[in-house]
């Protein structure tokens, strides 16, 4: 790792950590010639994924979609923001331990749902609302009483 500083490559580590939720690493380095410390973040280097829209669009993936999703969902609920986080880290890991290059919008609907529905049952209707397009009242219905009868087995 070239100093940030002075350029030189011979840098020593002087303090490594976990960081993020244990997802990367903190190292503190020390440069051999100036003396000056700096901070990394290394990372595990993931696959990139493409996501195939409705229309079979491609775009890269996006995690900020999802989380955006899931918190217009959750708005006036009792959800918290680390509850949020670890939805989407968990649909995340999901998706990603899939080992796709490729994966359709709609799987990773269906894990958010999944997700949602554990969590608080109106935000996962919202979210279904809005990403199965509900066209009417009745299709709401039907989903409520899918909800119902699911939480009476």
């Amino acid at each position: 790792m070239k100093c940030p500083f002075c350029g030189e490559e011979n840098t020593k580590v002087i303090d490594s950590r976990p960081a993020d939720d244990n997802c990367s690493i903190r190292r503190r380095r020390k440069c051999e010639k100036c003396g000056k410390r700096f901070t990394t973040y290394e990372k595990l280097e993931t696959i990139p994924l493409v996501v195939v829209k409705k229309d079979d669009v491609r775009e890269p993936y996006d995690r900020s979609k999802i989380e955006a999703g899931v918190f217009h969902s959750c708005i006036k609920r009792p959800v918290s923001v680390d509850q949020i986080n670890q939805l989407v880290d968990s649909v995340e890991t999901n998706v990603f331990n899939m080992s796709e290059k490729e994966i359709p919008s709609s799987k990773i609907g269906e894990l958010v749902m999944d997700r949602l529905q554990e969590l608080d049952q109106v935000a996962y209707v919202r979210f279904a609302s809005v990403y199965r397009e509900f066209k009417d009242v009745n299709t709401f219905m039907e989903e409520i009483q899918k909800l119902l009868k699911d939480k009476g087995k």
